[in-house]
């Protein structure tokens, strides 16, 4: 597919998107709390059944079975399809790749279509997707605490409130899925999937929530994974603890190879979790599906080793955890003996006035740190840059930690301090930890300020500023991270030993080398420089003595007219 006919489909899906949020704000539903959950279900209905025959279509020997005619197009294949016996079809099902849905002849978009006019279509169409739902539970559904299943669907006409007006909306979403086509979509890769997602979802990622419904750049989610794994790698887990909408995760799984990867997640947010389900799907990690996990990783972690007794360890660990939440209300719990070992240097107090400012990145920094295979296992977490130079408490004590978490030798690879507002929904200064338990690059650890990088744009419609990167200012921070680059006021190599004579200094700033400009100068040149530095500090002086003696017959006029 060349680039014009690209553009033209990702154009096409974007249209088919904003129909649906229309049509969601034409029923009352705008920017309603529901509105998420219609969208992404309507939209991911459409992408499994046009795969579905995109798949069907490749099986081998099907026109022996239906007869070359009905390939000439997908209207006709759906005909055949729907002639054939029962145990003909479920023959045919059974060649599937494993990761596509299996329909049923009812459920096909086309086959609703039909019967769009018919009294009560909101029921069946919230019939249809709970049994598509029902028949794909084993492959595509996802899990919520200890062993319970959330379906691939829920009944999405329940959210209009009005009775009268449920079937001209289900009769209005089946009209905009069934005049668009994904056919050319299924050969695709990450990046055109990325670019879809952030569309689709961008409406419904700009509140922070309450723990990870962060949504991280796709800019810095391709920096990190090529820093990580710059040649890809072979069978490798991949985990994130506050996954939000999986972002991260798939950004590195794309940098591997799906093939080679087997993503692990978990997420308080019900939400995100969703939504999250919607992304493996669209990037063909539906074989990951059953390790998307909604719980408390805090407290209750649900991805353990082989005895159910210890965490599972991985290869493989990305997160841009919340930096702050409320978590009083398990604050204790988590200072408990039981979590010692985890939370090892220690847990937040809790605030008296400002309860949501307990710093939870911290806790979620050191689950990852226990979390990563021994003496292999890399990962990239982004932190508040504050994180990189607290002089005391918990983390001051999780930096000393990584500088001896390895035998007493260090496990941080290095560090990427990032532009502000690098983030859409936070203002708060950002950095990359890179830990790695080989240790560092030749015994340096690459410390890099990439602060001044990029171009600040102002959002639309509000006073915020969005800083972007360039490709060439991407490329500028892996390279100087993967080979271990020293580039004047940018990026430093150090020492362990170094840094831990600095309290564990994380920042670049700290190391870079003080520059003193030698200037040769004439007596004559000499006394002219001084000469005009004390005209100038004259001038400021009067300057000053001047506003001193305003500042006093102002306060004498006041004085004057008080009494």
């Amino acid at each position: 597919m060349n680039m014009s006919t690209l553009e033209s489909v990702k154009a096409q899906t974007y249209e088919l998107i904003d129909r649906l949020k229309a049509i969601c704000t034409e029923s009352g539903l705008g920017n309603s709390g529901n509105e998420y959950k219609i969208i992404t279900q309507a939209f991911l209905y459409k992408f499994l059944n046009d795969k579905f025959f995109h798949y069907m279509k490749q099986l081998p020997g099907l026109s022996a079975t239906i007869g070359k005619e009905a390939l000439q197009s997908t209207a006709a294949l759906e005909a055949a399809l729907t002639r054939l016996p029962a145990d003909t079809y479920d023959f045919l099902l059974a060649g599937l790749p494993a990761g596509v849905a299996r329909f049923r002849p009812s459920q096909y978009i086309s086959a609703l279509y039909k019967e769009k006019s018919q009294p009560e279509f909101h029921k069946k169409l919230d019939e249809t997707l709970m049994a598509l739902a029902e028949n794909n539970k084993e492959v595509f559904s996802v899990r919520a605490g200890e062993g319970n299943r959330v379906n691939l669907f829920e009944p999405i006409t329940g959210f209009v409130l009005q009775t009268e007006r449920k079937d001209d909306f289900a009769a209005a979403l089946i009209e905009e899925l069934v005049s668009k086509s994904f056919e050319n979509l299924f050969e695709k890769k990450y990046d055109f999937y990325a670019d879809i997602f952030e569309h689709l979802i961008g409406d419904y990622n700009k509140d922070s929530g309450k723990y990870a419904e962060y949504y991280t750049p796709h800019s810095i989610a391709k920096i990190i994974a090529r820093i990580m794994a710059p040649k890809g790698d072979q069978n490798v887990t991949i985990y994130d603890p506050a996954a939000g909408s999986g972002t991260l995760v798939l950004t590195l799984a794309d940098q591997i190879g799906e093939e080679n990867s087997a993503v692990y997640t978990q997420d308080i947010s019900q939400k995100s979790n969703e939504i999250l389900r919607l992304n493996l799907v669209l990037n063909n990690l539906v074989k990951s599906l059953p390790n998307a996990i909604q719980d408390d990783t805090l407290v209750t972690p649900r991805h353990l080793d082989k005895s159910g007794k210890a965490l599972k360890k991985f290869d493989y660990i990305v997160s841009n955890p919340p930096f702050n939440t409320d978590f009083s209300s398990t604050r204790d719990t988590l200072a408990g003996d039981a979590y010692k070992k985890r939370f090892f240097a220690g847990v937040p107090n809790i605030p008296n006035k400002k309860k949501e400012s307990m710093a939870i990145y911290q806790m979620f920094l050191q689950h990852i740190i226990v979390s990563m295979k021994e003496g292999t296992g890399k990962a990239a977490i982004v932190v508040p840059t504050g994180f990189l130079t607290a002089a005391t408490g918990i983390g001051f004590k999780i930096r000393q930690h990584i500088m001896e978490a390895n035998n007493g030798e260090s496990i941080l690879r290095g560090v990427v301090s990032m532009p502000s507002n690098i983030f859409a929904n936070t203002g708060t200064n950002v950095s990359v930890l890179f830990l790695d338990q080989k240790g560092p690059q030749d015994g340096l650890i690459t410390l890099i300020d990439a602060s001044n990088l990029g171009t600040k744009v102002k959002l639309e419609g509000t006073k915020n500023q969005r800083t972007y990167l360039s490709k060439e200012e991407m490329n500028r921070i892996v390279e100087v991270m993967n080979y271990g680059l020293e580039q004047e006021d940018f990026s430093v190599l150090v020492h362990a030993e170094e840094i831990k004579k600095k309290k564990c200094s994380f920042s670049a700033g700290q190391y870079f080398k003080v520059k003193i400009e030698y200037v040769d100068l004439s007596p004559e040149e000499f006394a002219e420089k001084i000469k005009g530095y004390q005209e100038k500090l004259d001038e400021l002086f009067a300057e000053g003595q001047r506003l001193e003696k305003e500042i006093k017959e102002g306060l004498e006029e006041l004085t004057y007219e008080k009494m």
